[in-house]
């Protein structure tokens, strides 16, 4: 019996050795797609074994260089080839950098959706401009908790410059993960409730394998400001007003839209709305009673004739000085309704997005020209920031108590910036991982690493095409925004391929063709002798002619001038 029982011992104790040695740990993955180093186009997918969620589809507006370039969308070919792991899009709220992308990505991956009321409200209403992609569109409420394949996502009321703003707390089968969406902690909102802290600290009692945080302001030491701040600031401006007052903001901050709204009701003025964006959500937001103004404080641009100067309030977008926006129509005298005349008050309520700042620059200088007086975020309290500063990020990990931090929603500096934050707060230095787009962090209870990347970068949105503008069309556009077009239209013999006439040149934001003959004749000569050359020698293909004419006109052109535009030889056979 005894040796029975030694022996029994000695299995148990040599089993599970080699299970351990065999068996995977289960790890869970984080894979942020978007919203990493820029501002924008955010989206983060979160796999175990064979399940998927995906956390926000956003956009991101173009940088300089994109020329053309409407949008700029997340690459989604990792979705795309585990479309069967997805089990839904999860959105935090309903601002452009977390829903743009909606309609473009659900070409290719067309799963269910869930949101907050005005979230899906917001994401329907840029559906209707895409007919043919209808997905399945889930409503959600703050403390709803949404089973999803190995995944549960609970709904957490954040407060944000929007309402309707959620943090997500995904329970997977190793550990819970927190996602805060935009946040800041605001006392006193003025709309929507406070955010739902006691809630974020009974998951850090329970114990939190993961956070990953909005880092946009953790350069910026204390809080945020009130929302309500804002609104007393409004009072000041709208009671010494002595003409129009013109409100540019975020079509998507309804909390501001409200301000203006209550502030233009206790002096009795009416509203004018201005812009397509501000008039959608507008409408959205009132039918959904997210937005509380009375029908006749509303009025149209051709009411306003109407009206004196100091009974009038047009809310407009244009706050990032986009091009086609209605401030900017305004003080270009392009609107066709309205434009800035002297004696206004503009008030841009909004910061610059990093990178529209001299977009916004020359808006401001255009309204001063004008006659305006311009009020924005460096002269008075007039916005405040939808974004946690240094104090409320310490709050919210003190609170969560993560074993491993992911800074996430903001550029490198931010994210670092976010990552010593969470160092200082006892967070070990090896848990907190500071992620690439495209990078695999991969967790477990015991450690975690970052490794290899899958396919991940930028889509470019032009129009009606989605990724089918690259880096050669970018390459060429800026090639011809900057040295111009030089067409050569050659014709010969079909027969023998000999020169037929003298070639025709044209020449497009390169040189003033009346002002450059001596040029372009000696440019018409280089081409003829190509062409002779190519028939003397029997070279006559259309591929050889070409790429010839191409090189030595390049390089003569380039001599003279000390320019390259974009040559295209055009060769007509008769």
């Amino acid at each position: 019996m005894e040796k029975t029982k030694q022996n029994t011992q000695n299995t148990r104790k040599s089993g599970p050795r080699k299970q351990n040695n065999t068996t995977p740990v289960p790890s869970v993955k984080i894979i942020p797609l978007g919203g990493i180093g820029e501002i924008g186009k955010n989206m983060t997918v979160i796999e175990f074994g064979n399940d998927i969620i995906v956390i926000d589809a956003g956009m991101m507006f173009p940088r300089e260089e994109m020329l053309g370039v409407d949008y700029v969308i997340a690459d989604t070919t990792y979705l795309q080839k585990n479309l069967n792991k997805i089990k839904g899009i999860f959105f935090t709220h309903g601002h452009e950098d977390h829903i743009g992308g909606v309609p473009y990505i659900l070409r290719s991956v067309n799963v269910p959706l869930y949101g907050s009321g005005l979230t899906m409200a917001l994401i329907e209403a840029k559906l209707t401009e895409h007919p043919g992609v209808e997905p399945q569109i889930n409503v959600i409420k703050s403390g709803d908790k949404i089973k999803a394949g190995v995944f549960t996502v609970e709904f957490i009321n954040v407060s944000h410059s929007i309402d309707d703003a959620m943090g997500l707390a995904i329970t997977t089968p190793i550990g819970v993960l927190v996602h805060t969406g935009d946040f800041k902690i605001d006392l006193t909102p003025a709309c929507g409730e406070v955010m739902e802290l006691s809630r974020f600290a009974d998951l850090g009692k329970k114990g939190v394998l993961a956070l990953m945080s909005d880092s946009t302001n953790a350069e910026r030491s204390g809080f945020t400001m009130s929302e309500s701040q804002v609104g007393e600031t409004f009072v000041n401006y709208f009671r010494q007003a002595k003409g129009r007052i013109i409100v540019a903001s975020f079509a998507s901050n309804v909390h501001r839209i409200q301000q203006v709204i209550d502030v233009a009701k206790i002096f009795n003025k009416k509203i004018c709305l201005s812009g397509r964006s501000m008039l959608k959500i507008v409408g959205v937001t009132r039918e959904l009673g997210y937005l509380n103004v009375d029908d006749e404080m509303l009025v149209g641009f051709d009411e306003l004739k109407k009206l004196r100067d100091n009974q009038v309030v047009i809310l407009t977008t244009g706050s990032q000085g986009e091009t086609m926006s209605g401030l900017v129509r305004m003080a270009t005298g392009q609107h066709p309704k309205l434009s800035i005349k002297e004696g206004d008050l503009v008030i841009i309520s909004a910061s610059p997005i990093p990178g529209n700042e001299r977009y916004v620059s020359d808006v401001i200088n255009m309204l001063y020209r004008k006659g305006a007086s311009v009020i924005n975020d460096a002269v008075d309290m007039v916005h405040v920031s939808g974004h946690a500063c240094e104090e409320e990020l310490k709050l919210m990990l003190s609170l969560v108590k993560p074993k491993y931090f992911i800074p996430v929603h903001g550029e490198y500096r931010h994210l670092y910036k976010h990552a010593a934050l969470a160092e200082k707060m006892g967070i070990k230095k090896k848990n907190i991982f500071i992620p690439e787009i495209g990078s695999v962090i991969e967790l477990n209870r015991k450690m975690g690493v970052q490794k290899e990347t899958v396919a991940s970068g930028s889509v470019l949105i032009d129009g009606l095409g989605v990724g089918d503008v690259g880096n050669v069309v970018l390459r060429d556009r800026k090639q011809l925004s900057s040295d111009g077009l030089f067409i050569v239209v050659v014709t010969t013999s079909a027969e023998t391929g000999e020169l037929l006439s003298a070639p025709d040149i044209v020449s497009r934001g390169f040189v003033y063709m009346k002002e450059s003959e001596d040029l372009l004749d000696h440019a018409k000569d280089l081409v003829i002798n190509i062409v002779d050359s190519c028939f003397k020698s029997g070279s006559s293909d259309w591929s050889t002619l070409k790429g010839l004419i191409k090189k030595e006109l390049s390089n003569y052109l380039y001599d003279m001038t000390q320019r390259s535009p974009m040559i295209l030889p055009i060769i007509i056979e008769v």
